[in-house]
């Protein structure tokens, strides 16, 4: 006989939705727009309002223009123009409501780690918008980012994809140059990912700046003289916040392959909600990603 459904604990918990009203996610992205960073963007915050049906997502491009790549500053205004717009119409409609209050948005840098100029520009373009938002903090340092990297790296053919399988990838690294932007905070923040990854692939890990002079080929010494001799470079980047030339320029630096930028992997848009989720208060969970094999 089949067994009855099981009442109470065994029932699938109900998807969250994003409150009525809620604030805007803004997505407050780096670098020189295009195509592909307009791509890129568009796919983070697809994956944010897959995880959270009725999340009010907006791109926002910190060197825009207001016509095709919308500002920061100009994201906000209208965010907050609407959100006026509404409580008139309401008000207008006779229905008994509460005049807004709070954040009009939460703006969320598109950075994996700390760069204290590009956070400057950020919180100045918000202050000059004159809008009530909140600004979150970077992505990392998350265990779901030492995931994408992994990744990055096996897609690359620098790492293996299982730990637990035991065929070899005849071009695996033994030792991996984290590459971040931002200086020593960067660096020090990417260490912390980067024990993570370490983890992961049980090989030595070690980060250093794109941004600073002879940052990479020192530590691409310090790992050569510990015994590595296979290095493979691994952006901390999700990717428009520099030119790309510098990741092939690095790579040739350290005398190794590099693997691509972290781009719009799945964590990315995951690690966005979360922290648009936690400045709200309106979701207990932290996004998960796959163990470790």
């Amino acid at each position: 006989m089949p067994r009855p459904r099981q009442p109470g604990r065994h029932r699938r918990p109900e998807p969250l939705a994003a409150p009525e009203g809620a604030p805007a996610l803004v997505l407050a992205v780096p670098g020189t727009p295009g195509a592909a960073t307009r791509g890129l963007a568009e796919e983070v915050v697809s994956i944010a309002r897959s995880e959270l049906p009725g999340l009010d997502a907006r791109i926002a491009y910190l060197d825009g223009d207001d016509t095709e790549f919308p500002t920061l500053q100009g994201v906000l205004a209208h965010a907050a123009e609407e959100r006026t717009a509404r409580y008139e119409q309401a008000k207008a409609a006779g229905l008994d409501i509460k005049e807004p209050d709070g954040p009009v948005a939460v703006v969320v840098p598109l950075l994996a780690g700390p760069d204290s100029a590009l956070l400057r520009r950020i919180r100045q373009a918000v202050m000059e918008s004159r809008v009530a938002a909140d600004l979150t903090d970077v992505l990392g340092p998350h265990p779901l980012l030492a995931e994408a990297l992994h990744v990055r790296l096996s897609e690359a053919g620098l790492a293996r994809a299982d730990r637990a399988r035991l065929f070899t990838v005849a071009t695996a690294a033994d030792g991996i140059i984290l590459a971040s932007v931002g200086g020593d905070e960067a660096v020090q923040a990417a260490g912390i990912t980067g024990m993570l990854l370490a983890a992961r692939l049980a090989v030595p890990v070690m980060a250093a700046a794109l941004d600073q002079d002879g940052s990479i080929a020192s530590v691409a010494e310090q790992l050569r003289s510990s015994g590595s001799q296979q290095l493979a470079l691994a952006p901390y980047l999700i990717g428009p916040e520099i030119d790309p030339g510098l990741i092939e320029e690095a790579a040739k630096e350290a005398g190794c392959a590099a693997a691509e930028a972290l781009g719009p992997y799945p964590a990315i848009g995951k690690l966005a909600l979360a922290k648009y989720t936690t400045a709200l208060g309106i979701a207990p969970q932290q996004p998960q990603g796959a163990p470790v094999r």
